[in-house]
């Protein structure tokens, strides 16, 4: 008799298995692109934060 856990590890495995082929990237998605954005975007936060703090 399996437990709740190894039946469910079971149907995991499985679809992480069938999902395999595609590899999780999205073809019009650059990882460059997608650094440089996420860098422009945290630039963009800290000069807002700066702003805010005046008595420095």
């Amino acid at each position: 008799m399996t437990t709740m856990t190894e039946q469910a590890m079971t149907v995991l495995t499985r679809l992480a298995s069938e999902g395999g082929e595609h590899g999780g990237n999205h073809e019009s998605l650059s990882p460059i692109g997608a650094g440089i954005g996420a860098f422009i975007a945290l630039i963009v936060l800290l000069l807002i934060t700066m702003s805010f703090n005046k008595d420095r």
